[in-house]
């Protein structure tokens, strides 16, 4: 699939970008610049947004200086329906009443669950459970693929004292749904009103990407991951007085005598398998950042984090395909519509 944002089509000779800001449900007139990065999952997705405070006679510097809590909704429209990409609330504002303007920043609605302290005990409960109720208590539509494991089974002796008690000071709700996450291999993100808990959708091809789209490209190998990789999880399970001692590894090497790079990790009260699944997914991560592709290109509203795409045209090792990390876009009065998209090597290891 080529992209399709016009970029190639010797048709679309000018395009007309427009924002659409809307703060708690009202248009909101005098948009300027806006920016938003739309992130991987286990990360909020982040906006700025800058205001001309006369633009709008209903929300002056009085009425910003005394918000406490304002949901922004920021889309872009390129000739047809606006596509939204950011739905959450502010963090902070900065009134500049000689410069008539108003800049906000903020995140999407996981930044509720990122602050809030984790509260109750999930032993009997499934990842999929825990993450339908958190979604109801913060009033989130929940998009959860079902799992079977009792969470309970994950940290044995020490699973109540991950969600209660002294522990749960430092531990939020959010830390609590990415460790489960990390757990059953899926991502967590929330994208509008929904918590999505599920395996990341990579299915159809890829969108193809030519390097002719693009108005700057930076091609990253790290040569300590292109050699190979030894992953070993070591793990003390208290009940059952039982070391565990996982390993998982891959030769990426292309010719002989290569250096393996080990990496371990200590995590307590793991099962065989689980410790075994833990040093198989780290291996999966640390395999896809050997390569790392950094894009810059005129706006479009198609990609998204999670995405796969197909670079083309370099004629080099990195012409493959690669899962988008992240996708910021900027739209102002003096630049236009411009983005930067982060991607890592797609293919996994074996």
């Amino acid at each position: 699939m080529q992209l399709s944002s016009g970029l190639l089509d010797p048709s679309v000779a000018v395009r007309y970008p427009r924002l659409r800001v809307l703060a708690n449900g009202d248009l909101v007139p005098g948009a300027f610049e806006a920016e938003v990065m739309n992130n991987s999952h286990f990360a909020a997705d982040r906006f700025r947004l800058g205001l001309v405070l006369s633009a709008d006679p209903t929300r002056g510097r009085a009425w910003w200086a005394h918000q406490d809590d304002v949901l922004i909704d920021i889309a872009i429209s390129l000739g047809g329906d606006y596509v939204n990409l950011l739905h959450g609330g502010v963090d902070s504002v900065e009134i500049d009443p000689l410069g008539d303007a108003v800049r906000l920043s903020g995140r999407d609605l996981s930044a509720e669950l990122i602050e809030a302290r984790a509260q109750g005990t999930f032993a009997n409960q499934t990842s999929s459970d825990v993450a339908t109720t958190l979604a109801g208590r913060y009033g989130l539509s929940a998009d959860v693929q079902a799992t079977t494991t009792p969470v309970g089974r994950y940290w044995e002796l020490e699973h109540d004292s991950l969600v209660l008690d002294g522990f749960a000071r430092a531990t939020t709700e959010w830390d609590l749904l990415v460790t489960l996450a990390q757990y059953e291999g899926f991502g967590v993100w929330v994208q509008g009103t929904t918590l999505h808990f599920r395996s990341a959708n990579t299915s159809g091809p890829p969108t193809v990407l030519q390097m002719a789209e693009l108005s700057a490209l930076h091609l990253e190998r790290s040569l300590t991951l292109a050699q190979g990789i030894e992953v070993t999880v070591k793990s003390w399970h208290s009940r059952a007085a039982q070391c565990t001692v996982q390993t998982a590894s891959v030769n990426q090497a292309s010719g002989a005598g290569g250096t393996t790079q080990s990496y371990v990790y200590i995590v307590p009260n793991l099962t065989p398998d689980v410790a075994l699944k833990l040093a198989q997914q780290r291996l999966v991560e640390l395999t896809q950042h050997e390569r790392v592709i950094v894009a810059e290109m005129p706006g479009e509203l198609s990609l998204a984090p999670g995405q796969q795409i197909l670079l083309q045209g370099t004629g080099t090792a990195f012409d493959r395909t690669y899962s988008i990390d992240s996708v910021e876009r900027r739209l102002d009065v003096s630049h236009g519509f411009t983005q930067q998209m982060r991607g890592r090597n797609a293919s996994t290891a074996t």
